[in-house]
């Protein structure tokens, strides 16, 4: 099932996952099913992956122009809030987030598109996430927004003095300062 969310193309997908004794099955992604369900056709070029102890808050992370990415996010392994920020200034939900809880039981993913902002919180010790980018990843035009901005008011549900945040998370612009 692909669900939008309040966020234009930004989409919710959910297996249907086939159990059995041996274990389970369920298809991950579907080009040709995607494309009739959202009218979007994807490419994804990259495939990423990451390990991290609960308390772990990676993002909000983006890429400039001309690397700016879509994004097909999952967990493998544990459980994540996932939190996705628009940040397309032409675009009616400007500076509103979506968040979800990203799960190895429900196996839901979120497609992010281009033109917003992402990061998660690791719920889980050993968490592992994947997700696949519709365009390479360039340090040079890597960026974000600050995780705890109050013009956004996202609620991570977690103590933030608990929170472990690289330097640089810590370090990335406030909304009001996107350029």
């Amino acid at each position: 099932m692909v669900e939008e969310t309040y966020l234009k193309g930004c989409f919710v997908i959910t297996p249907t996952i086939f159990k059995d004794k041996r274990g389970h099955f369920f298809e991950k992604f579907n080009k040709k099913e995607f494309h009739e369900k959202t009218g979007l056709m994807v490419d994804f070029v990259q495939d990423n992956q990451s390990k991290s102890a609960k308390g772990v808050l990676r993002g909000l992370h983006y890429q400039k122009h001309p690397y700016v990415q879509a994004k097909l996010v999952g967990v493998t392994k544990g459980r994540v809030l996932d939190v996705c920020v628009d940040i397309r200034k032409d675009s009616e939900t400007y500076g509103q987030y979506f968040s979800i809880i990203l799960d190895d039981k429900k196996h839901q993913q979120i497609y992010i598109p281009k033109g917003f902002a992402h990061g998660f919180l690791v719920l889980e010790d050993d968490t592992i996430l994947s997700y696949k980018c519709d365009n390479f990843y360039n340090k040079d035009f890597d960026t974000g927004v600050l995780f705890n901005d109050e013009m956004l008011g996202i609620d991570w549900g977690y103590p933030l003095e608990q929170l472990i945040v690289s330097e640089k998370d810590l370090n990335l612009p406030h909304f009001k300062n996107l350029t």
